[in-house]
């Protein structure tokens, strides 16, 4: 398979020979195997599993995303991703930077909730006028 990650502002990983994928989603792991079904899977931060074809396993913490799947080809958009560290590193750095937003990010969240929400109940009262 070739599995490309990418984040808003770049390629962070794009490797062929991918035999396997593990990833989290909001229901469950799930393992991507090159014929499998073609899908789209919301991800949840957590551990990216891949195994390249010499059989070496390697990991990337991944933030919530989305995972496409079309033939051989595997494409996972993230928010941001870490790789390069021990499991053990990775599962803390998941913990510290993706799973605990700090305070300032979850005020902008209900700040842009607020605003989208507003603007479509606008437009829902300019329709009825």
């Amino acid at each position: 398979m070739e599995l490309h990650i990418l984040l808003p502002f770049k390629i962070f990983l794009k490797i062929s020979g991918v035999r396997r994928i593990v990833v989290d989603t909001n229901a469950g792991s799930y393992g991507f195997l090159p014929h499998r079904l073609d899908c789209v899977a919301a991800l949840v931060p957590g551990i990216l599993i891949y195994e390249t074809e010499d059989g070496q396993e390697h990991y990337v913490a991944v933030d919530e995303g989305m995972l496409t799947k079309r033939d051989a080809y595997v494409g996972i958009s993230v928010r941001n991703a870490i790789a390069g560290a021990s499991l053990g590193k990775l599962r803390d750095a998941v913990e510290r930077e993706f799973i605990y937003l700090d305070e300032k990010e979850r005020d902008v969240r209900k700040a842009v909730a607020k605003l989208e929400t507003e603007f479509i109940q606008g437009i829902k009262k300019l329709r009825q006028s």
